[in-house]
């Protein structure tokens, strides 16, 4: 005879949210202070930094500072302090890797390099870290400021051939025209109240915090915006100021994309990385999982399930009479394709449709003369 069974089986099924990583900075440089180098530091907005990295200034204190003041009052990085003579790409390697395991969205490095070679390695690590890691990055280089001795028009000559020939899609580089301008635009990128997908040039951002004074060069020239303009026509991140308008602002934070590339600004990149990290875990959970066949019933399940990212993504709210966008337009039909190369490959094709977004505005005006009374 048989007997009566009853079984109850829980299952997961990868419905829950993902890690956030957006918005967070590893901050990478020298301190006045030795006793803390070569560890992984998470800071906060209370953080008590002349403690941390001691009481003098130096070149990673000073964009922590600067990047707090530029950012909000949920502000979390990560700081990696070395020695002068330390190799900053050894440093960076250890803090992505087991055991420190640091999860950031973005890299800084305070320390001015000097050479193009410098780039190219960045670039490389950026590379490495994908492949070895799973870990979406781009890295933030620090320029060299004007030095003593030089004219503006020299200092743009000598700084513009770093950055000549070179494709590193996942770098951009940071002049140090003003000695703190690295940690203003990463807290710019790192402010919660701002998408991911908005360019550092978005004026209703807020003016920046703490670069006000005027740099001269050594024949008592100020800074213009003529320079500006060539330095960011030259594809470095630089701030900006607009003629008759209270305060300093940013222009955009470009990326050394090759010319024509999809990847010239690092919106663009922070929104394709950002669905990159969710939907592979999305993929984790379907391997081997019989679930996703080549069936029709199959297809269109799966093609929705991995859509949720874009979803996401897109999502908008609406405030009154305003409509805020979401980082991407909502999907389309056809936005994702599922293809089966045989019967244990297959490939996802997806595709992200960013939202317009103004950076030059231009008016004409006119007078409609046929209007005019004539009484």
């Amino acid at each position: 005879m048989g007997i009566g069974q009853v079984s109850v089986t829980q299952e997961n099924l990868g419905q829950g949210g993902f890690k956030e990583v957006e918005r967070k900075v590893l901050f990478v440089g020298t301190p006045s202070l030795n006793q803390n180098n070569n560890q992984l530091h998470s800071i906060g907005v209370e953080t008590d930094l002349d403690t941390l990295l001691g009481a003098n200034d130096s070149p990673l204190k000073s964009q922590l500072i600067a990047a707090r003041q530029n950012a909000d009052t949920n502000w979390i990085a990560y700081c990696w302090p070395i020695k002068a003579e330390d190799d900053w790409q050894e440093a960076i390697k250890t803090a992505l890797a087991k055991p420190y395991d640091c999860d950031a969205e973005m890299i800084a490095l305070c320390n001015p390099i000097e050479t193009q070679d410098e780039i190219v390695s960045a670039q490389a690590l950026m590379a490495d870290a994908q492949n070895r890691l799973a870990k979406f990055l781009t890295i933030t280089l620090a320029v060299p400021g004007l030095k003593a001795e030089q004219s503006w028009s020299q200092y743009v000559t000598d700084i513009k051939a770093l950055q000549e020939g070179v494709v590193a899609d996942r770098v951009a580089l940071v002049p140090l025209i003003y000695s703190n301008a690295l940690g203003a635009v990463m807290g710019r990128l790192s402010k919660h109240g701002v998408s991911i997908a908005d360019t550092p040039m978005r004026v209703a951002t807020g003016a920046l915090v703490g670069i006000a004074s005027t740099p001269m060069d050594a024949e008592d020239n100020p800074l213009t915006m003529a320079i500006i303009k060539e330095l960011a026509d030259n594809r470095f991140s630089v701030p900006q100021w607009y003629t008759g308008f209270d305060g300093m602002y940013w222009a955009d934070h470009p990326l050394l994309d090759k010319e024509g590339g999809d990847f010239q600004v690092i919106e663009y990149r922070r929104i394709l990385d950002y669905i990159a990290r969710r939907v592979r875990i999305l993929m984790l959970n379907k391997i081997a999982n019989r679930e996703l066949n080549n069936s029709p019933s199959s297809t269109k399940f799966h093609e929705n399930y991995f859509m949720r990212p874009l979803r996401e993504a897109a999502q908008s709210i609406t405030i009154g009479d305003r409509k805020v966008p979401g980082m991407i337009q909502k999907p389309a039909e056809g936005d994702i394709v599922i293809q089966w190369k045989n019967n244990t490959t297959v490939d996802l094709y997806m595709q992200a449709a960013p939202v317009a977004c103004p950076k030059k505005i231009g008016a004409k005006l006119s007078l409609d003369l046929d209007r005019v009374s004539t009484s």
